[in-house]
C-alpha cells in the first residue's frame, strides 16, 4: 500500500484517537513520508521511536501490532506462556503498557502486571522471579521526550537475542496495521488472566539488592539525588534509606514522574545539561557528591564535590572505579578467577586493571544484553558465582545476576557504599581514581554523536558505513592509510555479525563507529593513552577531528 492510501485508512480508522487524528490532519507531504514510509523497526530492543500518528511512529496501533505479534509467538514457542509487563513515567507509557496487557489478555496470556510504574531493572527481575515466558518495559530510556519505546525481553530477563527478534518481527508482519476498536484492559483483570504484581516482588527485589553490599560502612555520607522525573525516585530512595548511613536531597524539580521532562530536554545523566540542577544543589547543601538516574533508571550518573566545584565521573570512570572496589573486596569459593564483562566500546584501564588483579574480562558488542549473555554462559558452567562486575561506557553497570539488564539502583548502592568508603580513608572518589591512574596508565576517551535524521538521514548514515569499508589506501588522512581496520560485520572477531568498524592507528590511538541501535544517529568512540592525563586528553583533541572528517 503506498503512503497516501496508508494515510487515508489512518484517518478513516473508527478507533483512531482524536490526537492522533489531529496530528495526521496537521502532516504536510515530508511529514506524511516520514510517518509512512516503513514500519518502527522492531529488534533487539524491540521498537523506539517518536510518538505520533503512522507506521513508522510509537502509537497504539503499533503498541498493539507489535503485542500481538508477541503474542503469537509466545504461543507458539510456551505451552502456557506468561509475560510481566511495566512502564517509566514517559508520555503515553502507562496507557501504552495497559493496552499491552489487554491485548495479551484477550489472547489467553497470563500476564503480571506492576501497578505503578518501575524502573526497567524491577522488570527483568519480576521476569525471572515469576517465572514468565517473556517481560515487555514500555520505555525510550534517556531519550528525549517525543520519544516512546517497547522493550521486550526473554524468560532469562534479558533482552531478546536477535534470532527472536528475526522470529518476532514475522509474527508482527503477519498481524494488521489498523483495529476497529482498542481493547480494554478492565475485563482482564475480572477474569484473572491479568492481575498485579504485588509487594512480595518488589520486597524481594529489594533484599537481593540489598545482599550485594559488600563492605557496608557506617561514615555518614551526605548525597544529592535526581530521578530526572522518571522512574528511580522510589526504590533508589529506599535502598538508600535501608542502607542507614546516606543522607538524601532529591532535586525536587525532577523528583517526580513527569514525561516532558520539563527541566532537561534530554533526560540523560551522561550529559552535564540533565545534572545542572544536581550539581547546584549538591553546591548549595554541602553535600558529597551528586548523582541522578535516566527515565527507566537503567543508568547512572554522578559527580564528586570538592569545594564549590563538582567533578562528574564518565561512565567509563565509574566502572573502573567499582570493577576496582568488587575486586578489592571479592569473596568466593570459585579456583577460577572471577569474571568481568565490558563492551568493546568502554575503556581499555579495566583490561590493565583486570591483568594486573587477575580477573577473567571479556569484551563483547555494544548493548548490555551481550554482557548479560556472558552470565548466561557462565549458569549453563554452574559458575553463575564467577561473575563480578559488568559495565557499559553509557553509564551502565551491573554487579549481580538476578536481574540481566543494567541496573541503576545496583549501581546508586554501589556508589553511595564505595564513597562512604572512602569518606572513611578521607579520600574521595576522585583521588581514588587519580590513584588508579597512577597505577594503570592514563585513559582517555569521548564519544561522539553525528545525527541523521528520516528517511534520507538513514541512507546518509548506509553511505558513510559502506565507506568507512573501502581500501585503506583511499583515505585521505596518512594516520587511517597505515592503521589496522577490523570490521565487526565481516570479519572473523568472534563475536556475533555486528556493523562496527574499529581503527587502530600506529600513534596507539584507536576510534571505533558504528550506526546507533535505538536512534538516527552515528557514534563515533575515541581512544587515547598519554605519559599523564593532560597529555592523554590532548591527543583526544588532536584525533577529533580526524574521526568528523570520516562521519560527514
Amino acid at each position: 500500500m503506498d503512503i497516501q492510501s496508508q494515510y487515508e485508512a489512518w484517518l478513516a480508522c473508527p478507533a483512531m484517537p482524536e490526537e492522533l487524528l489531529a496530528d495526521l490532519r496537521s502532516m504536510d507531504e515530508s511529514a506524511k513520508n516520514d510517518s509512512f514510509y516503513r514500519d518502527l523497526a522492531f529488534g533487539t530492543g524491540g521498537l523506539r521511536g517518536v510518538l505520533g500518528a503512522g507506521t513508522n511512529r510509537m502509537n497504539f496501533f503499533t503498541v498493539m501490532r507489535a503485542t500481538r505479534g508477541l503474542g503469537a509467538y509466545l504461543k507458539e514457542a510456551y505451552d502456557a506462556p506468561s509475560v510481566a509487563l511495566s512502564c517509566d513515567s514517559r508520555i503515553h507509557s502507562r496507557d501504552f503498557v495497559e493496552l499491552t496487557a489487554a491485548v495479551l489478555g484477550e489472547m489467553g496470556i497470563r500476564v503480571y502486571l506492576y501497578p505503578k510504574l518501575q524502573p526497567t531493572p524491577m522488570l527483568s527481575f519480576a521476569v525471572r522471579h515469576l517465572g514468565c515466558s517473556a517481560g515487555v518495559m514500555v520505555t525510550a530510556s534517556h531519550n528525549p521526550a517525543k520519544f516512546n519505546g517497547y522493550k521486550v525481553y526473554g524468560d532469562d530477563g534479558c533482552q531478546i537475542t536477535l534470532e527472536a527478534a528475526d522470529q518476532i518481527t514475522g509474527y508482527i508482519q503477519r498481524q494488521p496495521v489498523l483495529a476497529d476498536a482498542l481493547p480494554a484492559l478492565q475485563p482482564c483483570l475480572d477474569s484473572g488472566i491479568v492481575s498485579y504484581i504485588t509487594e512480595e516482588t518488589i520486597e524481594a527485589y529489594y533484599e537481593r539488592i540489598l545482599s550485594l553490599r559488600v563492605h557496608p560502612c557506617d561514615v555518614p555520607l551526605h548525597v544529592v539525588y535526581s530521578p530526572l522525573n522518571g522512574a528511580g525516585n522510589v526504590p533508589v530512595r529506599e535502598i538508600l534509606r535501608r542502607m542507614g548511613n546516606i543522607r538524601v536531597d532529591v532535586v525536587a524539580e525532577q523528583e517526580h514522574p513527569d514525561g516532558h521532562f520539563p527541566t532537561c530536554p534530554y533526560p540523560n545523566p551522561e550529559i552535564r545539561e540533565a545534572m545542572d540542577l544536581a550539581i547546584r544543589k549538591c553546591v548549595e547543601t554541602g553535600a558529597d557528591l551528586c548523582f541522578a538516574t535516566d527515565p527507566d533508571s537503567d543508568r547512572m550518573g554522578a559527580g564528586v564535590r570538592v569545594g564549590n566545584e563538582v567533578t562528574l565521573i564518565s561512565g567509563n570512570e565509574m566502572g573502573v572505579l567499582m570493577l576496582d572496589y568488587l575486586s578489592s573486596h571479592r569473596t568466593s569459593a570459585s579456583a577460577l578467577p572471577p569474571v568481568a564483562v565490558k563492551t568493546i566500546v568502554s575503556t581499555n584501564m579495566a583490561d590493565a586493571l583486570c591483568q594486573k588483579r587477575g580477573i577473567e574480562l571479556r569484551n563483547v558488542l555494544t548493548g548490555f544484553k551481550f554482557i548479560c549473555e556472558q552470565i548466561h554462559f557462565l549458569d549453563e558452567q554452574n559458575q553463575t558465582d564467577r561473575f563480578l562486575f559488568g559495565f557499559e561506557e553509557s553509564y551502565g553497570y551491573l554487579s549481580g545476576t538476578f536481574v540481566r539488564d543494567k541496573d541503576a539502583v545496583n549501581a546508586s548502592l554501589l556508589l553511595c557504599e564505595m564513597a562512604a568508603n572512602l569518606k572513611a580513608e578521607g579520600k574521595t572518589l576522585l583521588d581514588r581514581l587519580a590513584e588508579l591512574r597512577r597505577e594503570f596508565g592514563f585513559f582517555a576517551q569521548e564519544t561522539l554523536t553525528f545525527q541523521y535524521e528520516g528517511q534520507d538521514g538513514a541512507l546518509r548514515m548506509q553511505a558513510i558505513m559502506k565507506d568507512l569499508r573501502r581500501p585503506l589506501a583511499d583515505f585521505p588522512d596518512p594516520l587511517i592509510r597505515s592503521a589496522r581496520r577490523v570490521d565487526y560485520l565481516n570479519d572473523d572477531t568472534g563475536l556475533p555479525k555486528s556493523d562496527v568498524v574499529e581503527f587502530n592507528l600506529e600513534n596507539g590511538w584507536k576510534f571505533i563507529i558504528r550506526p546507533s541501535g535505538t536512534e538516527p544517529k552515528l557514534k563515533a568512540y575515541l581512544f587515547t593513552r598519554g605519559a599523564d592525563q593532560p597529555a592523554a586528553r590532548e591527543a583526544l583533541a588532536a584525533l577529533k577531528p580526524l574521526v568528523s572528517s570520516v562521519c560527514q
